[in-house]
This record gives structure tokens, sequence and C-alpha cells, in this order.
């Protein structure tokens, strides 16, 4: 089963696919959509990476990490922007979503809902058994994401 992780951004999307069987965890592809301000139809890119993602993989399931409630209005919409691109592909592919607080992520990769950035990247490069953490920081905390769905999913579902 294919599981593509989004961490969502305005500058920059972290995306990780990562395969389960069973317990088996394998990461096929990560890294980062970039779409800095400089860019006037940076939406329409999110929308045509996350499309060609999608197709190029064919995932089984793709989950968000929910965003923190920020002070900065304009930059939450923004990020509910970026969600709502994100969930429009998804639905025209017929692709269940999912979505997960930094805490649920947290407690399902390292144990512990309080854990820090390095060590969920710590983590994530266990799991997966990558000789490196994975970069850029967006491109980690999607794959901690896929990893926590799979741990939400039954033994059957995997």
């Amino acid at each position: 089963m294919k599981v593509l992780g989004i961490d969502p951004g305005l500058l920059a999307t972290g995306f990780g696919l990562i395969e389960a069987n069973g317990r088996e965890l394998q990461a096929l592809s990560f890294g980062v959509l970039p779409t800095p301000s400089s860019r006037p139809l940076r939406l329409k890119e999110v929308f045509e990476g996350m499309r060609d993602l999608v197709e190029d993989w064919a995932p089984e399931h793709l989950v968000i990490e929910s965003v923190f409630h920020q002070r900065n209005v304009k930059f939450t919409l923004s990020i509910g922007e970026v969600k709502g691109i994100i969930g429009l592909v998804a639905s025209l592919a017929g692709i269940p979503i999912s979505e997960y607080t930094p805490r649920q992520v947290k407690q399902a990769v390292v144990g512990y809902g309080g854990a820090s950035k390095s060590q969920v990247q710590f983590m994530v490069k266990n799991l997966l058994k990558l000789e490196e953490v994975p970069q850029p920081d967006h491109a980690a905390d999607a794959l901690a994401v896929a990893i926590c769905h799979t741990h939400n999913l039954s033994p059957t579902e995997r």
C-alpha cells in the first residue's frame, strides 16, 4: 500500500511517499514542491505538482499534516488554500484523505506527542532505514505524516 504524506506550506509543500507492506515501511520518494512568493501562479504549481505525484505513483491514501492555528490570519488562509488544492487533487483521483495534528504525528513516530523536530527526523530515518535524515525539513515532516497514517491502519489494511 502506498501512502502519500503532505506537509502543506505556502513557500514549499513537502511530500513523502512510502510503501507499507505489513510492518515493513519503505520510502519511495520525497521532496518539496517549491512555490516562492515571486511566482504569480503558485497555487497552480501546487495543483500540477500534486497531480503529477498522484499520477506517477498512484497512492492509495493521501494524508496531510494539519496546520497550527497561527496568529497571522493571512498566513493561515494561504495554507488553507494549499490544503484545498491538495484535497481537490486527491478527490479528483478518488484517493481518501486523512489529516493528523503535529502532536498525533509525533506520538505515532516517536512515542511522545511533545517530541522535538530532531527526534522525529531521527525516527523517520530509522523507521524507513534511510542513510541520512531526509532533507529538507518539509520532506521529513511529510514522511512522518505518512508513517503516522500507517500506524493508524489495521494490519489487514497495510
